[in-house]
């Protein structure tokens, strides 16, 4: 038998969750997440789903409204699934993540939540992005407004965003304000070709249709790179439109474009052709330049990749005869940063294809110090590697949202590296990894830097000594 709905009456929110949630607890203490408010908010839900730990509700009413509610920029808010916190005070946001970090460090890692240092925001709130990808599909979304309106939809093909929760339908995109204007003037003028030139749209579900995919990326320094990405092949077709693309746009530093037949969007399996241009863009952070390639995996937010980068540095202590290593390395991208200020570098990183971008990226800028390896962390960092590359007196470590494997951290207890700096995008399993090593390193500070403004997403330094 189903649970019965409940009512709950006037629900204070008090912070931000995953996925655009935000949360509240009734007086009994029981925890709700609820779409589509912003803490501060009060509101009448309606439970829908109930477990032990936590509920999920929706609004049936708002009783007042959160003094931090600002005005959505984007045409779009709502609708896309992105960037789900737009229509809350950027401060605000900045103060919730700020929190989040505490609450994971006071009652994970059960340290000090004082030494949590003030979050570093991103000065750029919008057209922070160095990467976009799009999708094109023959079934366009329909909103709420286009449903109740009058006009005749006569164009159905659409290119922007999947729409949460329909792997088949995307949300037509006007204006993203996630990048620089020069990518919606090249998405919007693919679509017109499209449609003037009767170019089919992807379908998903029949796996069929031409226009499938495009990525656009840019950098700092002003390049542009466009990757077409069409659902078969059709020689005619695709030196029209890349011939309008080139000739369109004398921006772009890199023209490519891919044959997918498979069923998923990836590329990585898939041959890149280049039309014109260079097969890389060049950005710079500091001193040092990255070539990156049509699959390279790169910071998405540079500007604040800096400063994220100087907090690491700055934690770090280096000194010019410092060995470091630097776990699950990337594209070498700390490393390559850092490599100046010590005598080495060692780089470990589980995708081949990263490892390769490393080793471009260490002679393009004639960096002689750094060493990058190919493989598991959890399998190379081992009593004989440690041998060959000498006991570290820095450990630089970034693992993905999932923290580092309880073995990684058992080794690098036995390590007993001096010093430690903790990279992460995910403060519950950085606290978690924080409280293990917390058997021989005392944490010294954590510092919280906002990659990602309008989204939950967070990403926090720690700084950790070896304790004598």
């Amino acid at each position: 038998m189903a649970r019965k709905k409940k009512s709950v009456s006037s629900l204070l929110i008090t912070g931000i969750a995953d996925k655009g949630k935000a949360v509240g607890r009734t007086s009994e203490g029981e925890v709700i997440f609820v779409d589509g408010v912003v803490p501060g908010d009060v509101a009448d839900v309606l439970v829908y789903r109930r477990k032990k730990s936590m509920s999920q509700a929706i609004v049936t009413k708002f009783v007042s409204y959160s003094p931090d509610r600002v005005e959505a920029k984007c045409q779009h808010f709502g609708v896309c699934g992105g960037c789900k916190w737009q229509h809350l005070a950027y401060e605000a946001q900045l103060r919730h993540k700020f929190q989040t970090v505490k609450d994971s460090v006071r009652r994970i890692a059960k340290l000090d939540e004082s030494l949590v240092l003030p979050i570093i925001g991103c000065e750029d709130n919008f057209t922070y992005r160095n990467k976009l990808e799009y999708s094109f599909s023959s079934k366009r979304w329909i909103t709420t407004q286009e449903a109740a309106g009058d006009e005749v939809i006569d164009q159905p093909g659409a290119v922007g965003f999947h729409r949460p929760g329909s792997f088949d339908k995307i949300v037509d995109i006007e204006t993203c304000l996630l990048q620089d204007d020069l990518s919606n003037q090249i998405r919007n003028f693919v679509r017109s070709y499209a449609h003037e030139h009767d170019y089919s749209f992807y379908d998903i579900k029949s796996q069929k249709g031409f226009l499938r995919n495009m990525i656009v990326r840019n950098t700092t320094q002003g390049e542009w790179m466009l990757i077409m990405i069409f659902g078969h092949h059709d020689g005619d077709k695709i030196k029209a439109i890349m011939g309008e693309l080139e000739a369109k746009f004398p921006q772009l530093t890199s023209l490519n474009y891919v044959i997918n037949t498979k069923v998923n969007d990836t590329i990585f399996d898939r041959d890149v052709a280049l039309w014109s241009g260079r097969s890389y863009i060049v950005e710079k952070l500091r001193d040092v330049k990255y070539q990156i390639g049509t699959k390279s995996f790169f910071q998405t937010n540079p500007k604040q990749a800096v400063r994220l980068f100087d907090v690491a540095l700055d934690f770090a202590e280096l000194k010019d005869t410092d060995n470091v290593y630097d776990l699950y390395t990337g594209l070498g991208s700390i490393a390559l940063y850092v490599s100046s200020k010590v005598k080495h570098v060692t780089g470990i990183e589980e995708i081949p294809e990263a490892i390769a971008d490393a080793n471009v990226n260490m002679a393009f800028n004639e960096i002689t110090n750094t060493t990058f390896y190919a493989g598991d962390v959890r399998g190379i960092l081992n009593e004989s590697f440690v041998k060959k590359h000498g006991k570290p007196d820095v450990v630089i470590t970034d693992p993905p949202r999932v923290g580092m494997h309880e073995d990684v951290v058992q080794t690098l207890l036995q390590l007993e590296a001096p010093r430690i700096v903790y990279i992460s995008c995910n403060p519950a399993t950085q606290a978690r990894d924080l409280a293990l090593l917390s058997e021989k390193y005392e944490t010294i500070a954590i510092q919280p830097v906002d990659m990602f403004p309008h989204t939950h997403h967070i990403e926090s330094v720690a700084k950790l000594k070896l304790r004598t």
